[in-house]
């Protein structure tokens, strides 16, 4: 008897995901400004309403975790790249390109390159 209830729960949220997409897809339509975007607002929304009438199928042949599991793989890829390509932007780019002309003439410790420090004379705290 457990199994009939979680069969009927399942169902029970599937029916759920059509309505409330169905009546949210709805309000969209009622909102978009002009009957240009209609046209593609409803092949969207109709791709959308198609894979959750499929759902329980995918769900009950094990295709709903193969699609979830080619979409994380597909994500890591991209996300991947995309930081491998950032960090080799920021190996090839130099600091000094980004700092302002002024401290252009000096290292990494403040000294200039024709070996003169900048010195400070007095730092006042509270005064």
């Amino acid at each position: 008897m457990g199994k009939e209830k979680i069969m009927l729960q399942q169902l029970y949220g599937w029916i759920q995901n059509i309505a409330v997409y169905l009546i949210v897809a709805t309000a969209v339509m009622h909102v978009i400004p002009g009957k240009d975007y209609g046209k593609y607002v409803r092949f969207f929304s109709g791709l959308v309403l198609i894979l959750l009438l499929f759902t329980p199928v995918m769900n009950l042949t094990g295709m709903g975790e193969r699609f979830r599991e080619l979409y994380r793989n597909t994500q890591y890829e991209t996300d991947r790249r995309e930081i491998e390509e950032a960090g080799e932007r920021l190996e090839e780019a130099d600091i000094l390109d980004f700092l302002p002309e002024e401290y252009s003439g000096m290292d990494s410790d403040g000294a200039e390159e024709n070996g003169s420090l900048i010195e400070v004379e007095e730092i006042r705290i509270g005064e």
